[in-house]
């Protein structure tokens, strides 16, 4: 099995072992061993709550370079509608796409096209389905999120291809009927918002390859088309998807909007949608037909790819989203079955203690008894993200009773009362 790629990383000559990760981490992926925190990749959903919450920026995110785009003979750039909140209100998008256009690619198809798209089947669906609610699956951090934490929510996600995706399919699509090339001949790099996005390309859940060929963040093309905006490009031939439903998919409430239902809830930022997940898991959520929820507070324009204040940002994709509000008609010889995710989305079990039932239920007993020692705070001073992650470390190996500095402070004051009563009775 190949091993699953993860965008995030740790640059270990930054880190000084201060545990903020840790206690921010949505699936306790993060430990902070002799100084250092590392990595759980099996529990990681590169989310990148610790790359902005990290105040030595010690976590970083692998992308593409935009080198990268010249191994192919046609290049498309595939921006996401949270690019164009990245820059002043009264820079109109053609200006934006043409000079992300101008960094050499031939050609640039919107994101948003496939945000119109995946609605649009979205509302089909909904009249016809009985698992409610249905959970949106365009944020890829929230389906690997159920996929590990609530697993019994994996028959709730749509199970239609991301924007990103359906996008991807359709500008390959015009591109090889305008060049006559093959599809291999043809680059189609996704302009990220987040670590994600970088690695549902790489690892894809629900289909066995991806769409797109290389993924760009928005952080590393901002200061080169902010450069070519300047240069005032006249070429302005890259054609603008007007669609402001399309475009509001970037901030929070933008794909309900675009739904236009009454039962829904949207909810920003992993702690909140947690809470969300676990009433809907719980059923204490009736009358709801669709959640929106979004890693990133603000929705894709916090993510931590991305360059400008997420509340300003999500002005002004609310703002542009007002300025372009038109019905787009959808022509395709396409249906819903085309869009659907081809692959079962399957639960993953990262908290598995052997492979030996009657071992893993020993192993269940000692981790119960460890953690009625401990002292319940939750503190992340051992470098475990509570007191029962760090039983279960204990168990594994991966880390001892000692490492709890309230035990270990006991420990140290036990021994320091007996040695005091020893040296006392042989004076006496």
């Amino acid at each position: 099995m190949t091993e699953h790629f993860h965008s995030v990383i740790l640059e270990e000559d930054k880190c000084i072992g201060c545990t903020n990760c840790i206690k921010r981490c949505p699936t306790e992926a993060i430990r902070v061993k002799r100084g250092k925190a590392k990595i759980i990749k099996e529990r990681c959903i590169d989310c990148g709550e610790c790359i902005r919450i990290c105040p030595q920026h010690a976590k970083n995110s692998i992308s593409d370079s935009l080198e990268s785009i010249h191994n192919f003979k046609y290049k498309v750039a595939l921006p996401a509608p949270t690019l164009l909140g990245q820059f002043d209100i009264n820079t109109k998008p053609i200006k934006i796409l043409s000079a992300l256009k101008a960094l050499g690619f031939d050609d640039v198809y919107e994101v948003s096209r496939g945000a119109d798209i995946v609605s649009n089947y979205t509302r089909e669906l909904l009249k016809i389905t009985s698992k409610l609610p249905l959970i949106s699956s365009s944020c890829p951090v929230i389906v690997r999120l159920i996929q590990i934490r609530f697993p019994s929510l994996i028959d709730n996600i749509v199970p239609i291809e991301s924007p990103m995706e359906v996008a991807a399919m359709l500008a390959r699509e015009k591109s090889i009927q305008k060049t006559g090339l093959s599809p291999s001949d043809i680059g189609i790099f996704f302009i990220s918002p987040c670590p994600a996005k970088i690695s549902s390309v790489k690892n894809p859940l629900g289909n066995n390859h991806s769409h797109v060929d290389g993924v760009i963040s928005i952080k590393s093309v901002y200061p080169y088309v902010q450069k070519n905006l300047k240069k005032n490009i006249k070429d302005e031939s890259s054609e603008f998807y007007d669609s402001g439903k399309a475009i509001g998919w970037a901030r929070a409430g933008g794909e309900t909007y675009s739904l236009d239902i009454e039962n829904y809830l949207c909810v920003d930022g992993i702690e909140n949608v947690i809470k969300i997940l676990d009433e809907i898991e719980n059923g204490q959520l009736e009358g709801i037909e669709f959640v929106e929820c979004l890693a990133c507070i603000n929705g894709c324009v916090g993510g931590s790819l991305t360059v400008e204040n997420p509340f300003i940002a999500r002005n002004r994709i609310r703002k542009l989203s007002q300025q372009y509000m038109k019905n787009k008609e959808i022509q395709l010889n396409k249906t819903l079955k085309d869009f659907m995710l081809k692959e079962k989305i399957h639960p993953k079990n990262v908290r598995k203690l052997d492979d030996n039932i009657m071992e893993a239920m020993k192993k269940m007993e000692k981790i119960d008894q460890i953690y009625e020692l401990l002292p319940d705070l939750d503190c992340g001073a051992c470098g475990s993200p509570s007191c029962r992650a760090l039983a279960e470390d204990i168990v594994l190996g991966y880390s001892d009773l000692d490492d709890c500095m309230i035990l270990f402070r006991d420990k140290v004051k036990n021994l320091l009362f007996k040695k005091n009563n020893i040296i006392k009775d042989e004076e006496v």
